[in-house]
């Protein structure tokens, strides 16, 4: 009789052992047969949050080597949504910098902020290159080799940013210079020039 005690205090443990690893098990299926068919609805909202909001593509973006002063960086921006996206302004870590176009003024090309920013069309794509618009990087903090890459974070008018990486080219196309100051009439500046190398 004594023998037999231990043996019954051991069968109700063992039987609530095997009956909590059947719940847990059962759990764990189910819960994971959900997550690999079933997106969550925070998932659902906010992939479709990010097309609604018509993220940007960036294609073959490029910055300008220079030892010092001024340079420019260009990219195409990709808007595949639905929804006009307005980029409001651009910042990376070793120069301020501002949107530039270049427009015709008193018969002359001159540099100056894009006011207003730059606008990508919903289904289109907008070409920032050397002779147009371009991001302007203001006052280098140092020299921009061939070869460097750099990160650039784009501001846009809903409040979002975006990052991408763009590796600076030599590049003399038709002897541009980004001259300080606003509205600066630029020397022998053609309307178009030839694409980067």
């Amino acid at each position: 009789m004594p023998s037999l005690l231990p043996r019954r205090a051991l069968r109700p443990a063992v039987l609530f052992t095997g009956a909590a690893l059947i719940v847990s098990l059962a759990a764990c299926g189910s819960s994971g047969t959900e997550s690999s068919t079933t997106p969550t609805p925070s998932a659902t909202a906010s992939t479709a949050a990010t097309v609604e909001a018509g993220a940007l593509g960036v294609r073959d973006p490029w910055v300008k080597a220079a030892d010092e002063g001024m340079t420019a960086a260009f990219a195409t921006f990709v808007n595949d949504s639905d929804t006009d996206v307005t980029i409001t302004g651009a910042a990376t870590e070793i120069s301020p910098m501002e949107l530039h176009e270049m427009a015709m003024a008193n018969g002359k090309m001159v540099m100056r902020a894009k006011q207003g920013g730059v606008m990508v069309k919903a289904r289109s794509e907008y070409k920032l290159e050397p002779g147009g618009d371009h991001l302007m990087l203001m006052d280098l903090a140092k020299p921009v080799r061939a070869g460097d890459e750099l990160t650039f974070t784009l501001s846009f008018a809903d409040g979002r940013t975006q990052t991408f990486r763009a590796v600076a080219k030599p590049f003399t196309g038709a002897q541009e210079s980004y001259a300080p100051g606003h509205g600066e009439p630029m020397p022998d500046m053609p309307t178009s020039h030839s694409p980067a190398p």
